[in-house]
């Protein structure tokens, strides 16, 4: 058994403090060092949701890669958050979207993290 904690969450695109100099890639390479250190039959807990496995969490990292991917791509063209938005381009992953992290601010989560822009810290409502 093992305790993610907030670094794999169930509710859907997790918070990632940019602002306070954590990043996606971080998230990523931190997920994908834990994966290969947990046995096949690992139990997971995450820091908020439901008692998970393995799998759960290699799916939490492929919809951090996929996504990120996604941003880095519109960021290669030259497109704005904003346009980003306005294009959807997270809608492939929209079973992630939640009510704390919507798509809109995880595309604003990913393009800070990815460019190196700090944005502002996210306000919990």
């Amino acid at each position: 058994m093992v305790h993610m904690g907030d670094d794999f969450v169930r509710y859907g695109f997790p918070f990632i403090d940019v602002a306070s100099g954590g990043s996606v890639q971080g998230m990523i390479a931190a997920m994908e060092k834990a994966t290969t250190m947990l046995p096949a039959d690992v139990k997971v807990i995450p820091g908020h949701g439901a008692l998970s496995n393995l799998d759960d969490v290699r799916a939490f990292v492929q919809m951090l890669q996929e996504t990120s991917a996604a941003v880095q791509k519109a960021i290669d063209e030259h497109k704005t958050i904003e346009q980003m938005k306005q294009e959807k381009i997270l809608e492939p992953w929209k079973k992630w979207s939640g009510d704390f992290i919507d798509a809109d601010k995880f595309i604003e989560t990913l393009d800070n993290s990815l460019t190196g822009t700090k944005g502002e810290f996210l306000k919990h409502n």
